[in-house]
């Protein structure tokens, strides 16, 4: 989601632990997992709303044939909803189950294997949680993984696992296979936008890249809790992977929660900030959470997409003259991410505040 230095965190229980306790007596859940006000809003639901969610299929954007159409629906797709399906995206089927086979055994680890991989003071990356900066904040019920994976001499290889054996070459190849699928998708939303490919994707030189492995515990008292506050992502393209069959995404469209269907092999793809901002707000950064299950635990990999450093974040020059209006301020990468971890998970407020 961010360079790793651009915050921390505070040490906070594990979850994975917690819950296994918890589970298995007849404690209440502790009070700084409730969050009755969040779980009491409305969720819509079932096949209505799941047939009209967005699917693009890359194989017909990549088609000479039915390219147009497809890269329409593609842009349609990130101004109405900033979600959508990613079918037919060429990722071999055994990058993808060796990645998740690989992070399923990871979280499995003894709590004190897993500890060895434990974030440091003021640094974003490695095991733990996200967003805890004070003593008496509500927590998710989640535990998270956060690794750095581009530029490659980024890479801080005292985070990454040396078990499972596997897991350093299954996430350098799912990795490989991410950046390809989201420099493909950022030329065909330049396209969408009429803004020549290699402007947009001068933002992304370099393709930054970092990924969030999430375990979501199982809660018997889930309808208590969040396993992941409401947010939007302070990226360019999130690829999200739904690493086993239990739901739990849900997205807020016109103001009511929406839950997501994850299809079978497809990714989930969202519109971040940066490309709102740089699209001057034709693309939409959706707020979203997600819920946990009372019985099943589970398991998710998010890759974000970021600019690089240096870059500007600030609408597309072409763009505003087309619009005759700025719809954001800009400011350098960096200071904005920095005000992003400062605001904490705060649904589109930061987002909204950079507004002009």
């Amino acid at each position: 989601m961010a360079h790793a230095e651009a915050g921390g965190s505070l040490l906070v229980p594990n979850v994975q632990a917690l819950a296994q306790n918890y589970n298995i007596s007849e404690e209440q859940v502790p009070e700084r997992y409730i969050r009755l006000e969040e779980t009491a809003e409305e969720v819509i639901s079932g096949h209505d709303i799941s047939s009209s969610f967005p699917i693009i299929d890359l194989n017909r954007l990549l088609d000479v044939q039915s390219s147009k159409e497809e890269c329409a629906k593609l842009g349609s797709a990130c101004k109405q909803w900033g979600f959508f399906q990613l079918i037919n995206h060429g990722v071999p089927d055994e990058v993808i189950s060796n990645f998740s086979n690989d992070m399923t055994e990871f979280f499995k680890l003894p709590l004190e294997a897993k500890k060895v991989y434990s974030m440091e003071p003021g640094n974003l990356e490695g095991y733990g949680q996200h967003f805890v900066v004070s003593e008496n904040q509500k927590l998710d019920w989640a535990d998270l993984f956060y690794l750095i994976l581009c530029p490659k001499d980024s890479r801080n290889m005292r985070f990454w696992p040396n078990s499972p054996a596997s897991f350093r070459e299954s996430i350098d190849m799912y990795s490989t296979e991410a950046a390809k699928i989201v420099s493909c998708l950022l030329r065909f939303l330049a396209m969408d936008m009429g803004v020549e490919p290699e402007y947009l994707l001068e933002r992304f030189r370099g393709q930054p890249q970092s990924m969030r492995m999430t375990y979501y515990p199982p809660c018997k008292q889930a309808e208590k809790v969040v396993g992941l506050s409401p947010h939007t992502d302070a990226t360019g393209l999130t690829l999200l992977l739904q690493a086993n069959d239990v739901q739990g995404l849900q997205i807020r469209k016109d103001g009511k929660w929406v839950a997501v269907n994850a299809l079978n092999g497809a990714f989930i793809v969202n519109v971040g900030d940066i490309l709102e901002i740089l699209s001057n707000g034709r693309y939409k950064s959706i707020e979203h959470r997600v819920v946990v299950h009372p019985t099943k635990e589970r398991l998710s990999a998010a890759v974000f997409h970021q600019p690089c450093k240096d870059a500007t974040v600030g609408p597309l020059p072409e763009l505003v003259k087309k619009d005759d209006e700025t719809q954001y301020s800009s400011s350098g990468y960096m200071d904005f991410i920095t005000g992003f971890f400062a605001a904490k998970l705060d649904g589109r407020n930061y987002l909204e505040s950079l507004k002009s």
